[in-house]
């Protein structure tokens, strides 16, 4: 396997993926984008930090992509959308820099307190103007509002409260508990600016973000307000944002990321003194550089070797201990899905249900798996990144439950779907034993199968004689039965016989059982396939 790596990463993390047999690494830093397309027409994995851009057409030109490592958070260089609807795994490492950035955005906010930048660059020009810099402000007793209680900003409150500072927090998606957990005040955003004496930003710059901090949220905010962004650029209008500091009321700010990067030499940012700049170091500190690169180093290897995705930011990531749980399940999903495309002439909708100790996981990897098996004989290149796209292409609507009634086994899977014609279907699946996936219910009726080989899956009148007529067509053409399982709804009404094959009957094979008078459908379904 080829990895192309195409900016500097460190070189343990480099050594990392060289040691691994059968991978080749590449290292083309400082490429063009010309370049970098001609390089990636044959690699398996792209590793970039911030400099290198993964465009649409570099992951057109490269039809062996699978993934693409970012040595760092931000995924704004690489072109998600694009490498989603490709399959290609996207991943970052949100952990390895979260102490540098929490570290730099904490030194911002003394330096928002003390005008150390200031006092030292006035010393630098042989001044001692004591008298100018004696206004600063402790932290002590003054309210930190921190927008975004992540990784990074749950750290920052950490810091905060050893400075015995009051911390409150904005995070729409945290509980009121979980901050309680972290000893942070959770308040609402105007609440937050109207209490703040010091303000930190770690929220991601999405359309819900972009310029959170204006011209109307500052004014209400108090007079001499000090602000720190660490986490990305745009969060924060940097006009409005000028004219505030201008104004007094904002008192101090400290940057490290912007709206564009680099920030032009004339950039009126650069001559406002109670503003500190720093060129996007979030991460750049020995410890942090050496972390990402083997976190990133060990993001490739562990998907393109073990097929064990983390950090994923397109796709449902899992930890090593909920997967090695969850990927039974997994296999019994992926096998429902398939069986489900086999004996349906397509689908509009699918509802999938969970029963029993399943809900204890994130089942999205499980819906997932139902999809790619659905997918994989109708869509080329299917797999957990795209799976959802390809449904949504194909027009299949979908809904997922938790089910806490009772079912007739402990653990329970149940995709039920309906085709255009409005006909319904409904497979249901479990473990048995050492975790072996067995089908367990098909339309109603109780009967049970393995998820493997051949099946050939026959609807007939509940009628004597067709038991021995299929096994005499079987034997004719030298088929023979591994396993076979009967089930009807009732007495003389619609049987189901499901035979497990060891190999793939022909055409003329099934066409000689259709055309027995009590035959009502014929399936075959190959999990081969």
């Amino acid at each position: 396997m080829k990895i192309l790596v195409a900016d500097k990463i460190a070189a343990s993390g480099v050594e990392l993926l060289r040691s691994q047999q059968g991978f080749e690494v590449i290292e083309a830093y400082d490429s063009t984008p010309e370049q970098l397309k001609a390089l990636a027409h044959d690699v398996d994995a792209i590793i970039v930090r911030s400099a290198s851009e993964v465009t649409a057409e570099i992951i057109d030109a490269a039809p062996n992509l699978k993934a693409v490592g970012r040595a760092g958070v931000g995924v704004d260089n690489i072109d998600v959308d694009a490498a989603t609807a490709r399959g290609v795994i996207v991943m970052n490492t949100p952990g390895g820099n979260t102490i540098a950035t929490c570290e730099l955005a904490f030194t911002h906010l003394l330096c928002s307190a003390r005008p150390i930048v200031q006092a030292d660059a006035s010393m630098r020009r042989g001044e001692w103007n004591k008298k100018a810099f004696s206004k600063g402000a402790e932290l002590r007793g003054k309210t930190l509002g921190i927008l975004g209680l992540g990784r990074i900003g749950r750290q920052v409150g950490k810091r905060a409260r050893a400075f015995e500072m009051k911390v409150i927090g904005y995070d729409p998606y945290v509980t009121e508990d979980h901050a309680k957990e972290m000893d942070i005040q959770k308040v609402s955003l105007d609440e937050l600016f109207a209490q703040a004496d010091f303000i930190t930003v770690h929220m991601p710059r999405t359309d819900a973000t972009y310029h959170m901090i204006n011209k109307d949220s500052l004014a209400k905010m108090k007079d001499g307000v000090r602000i720190v962004n660490c986490a990305r650029g745009g969060l924060i209008k940097e006009d409005d944002l000028i004219e505030a500091v201008k104004s007094g009321k904002v008192a101090y700010a400290g940057l490290d990321v912007f709206e564009t990067e680099p920030v032009a030499a004339d950039h009126a940012l650069r001559s406002i003194p109670n503003i500190v700049l720093t060129p996007h170091l979030g991460a750049s500190t020995t410890e942090a550089q050496e972390s990402v690169g083997i976190e990133v180093a060990e993001l490739i290897v562990s998907a393109l070797r073990d097929q064990v995705v983390l950090n994923a930011v397109n796709m449902p990531s899992v930890d090593q201990t909920s997967l090695k749980a969850l990927r039974p399940y997994l296999a019994l999903g992926e096998g429902l899905g398939a069986l489900l495309q086999q004996v349906t002439n397509g689908v509009v909708s699918m509802e999938i249900t969970f029963w029993g100790k399943i809900n204890d996981f994130d089942t999205m990897p499980l819906k997932r798996a139902i999809q790619r098996g659905y997918l994989k004989n109708i869509v080329s290149g299917v797999n957990d990144v795209n799976a959802p796209r390809c449904m949504n292409r194909l027009g299949i609507s979908g809904t997922v439950t938790s089910s806490t009634s009772d079912a007739d086994y402990t653990e329970l899977v149940r995709v039920a779907a309906k085709d255009a014609q409005g006909n319904e279907y409904a497979i249901e699946g479990t473990l048995i034993g050492k975790n072996t996936p067995r089908v367990v219910h098909v339309n109603g009726r109780d009967i049970e199968f393995g998820l493997e080989h051949t099946l050939l899956i026959i609807e007939n009148n509940d009628v004597p004689g067709i038991v021995g007529m299929i096994g005499t067509v079987l034997a004719k053409h030298g088929l023979n039965i591994a396993n076979m399982s009967l089930s009807r709804n009732n007495i003389g009404g619609l049987a189901l016989n499901v035979c497990t094959l060891d190999s793939l009957p022909a055409q003329e094979v099934l066409d000689e059982i259709k055309a027995h008078k009590d035959i009502v459908n014929v399936y075959l379904v190959d999990f081969s396939a």
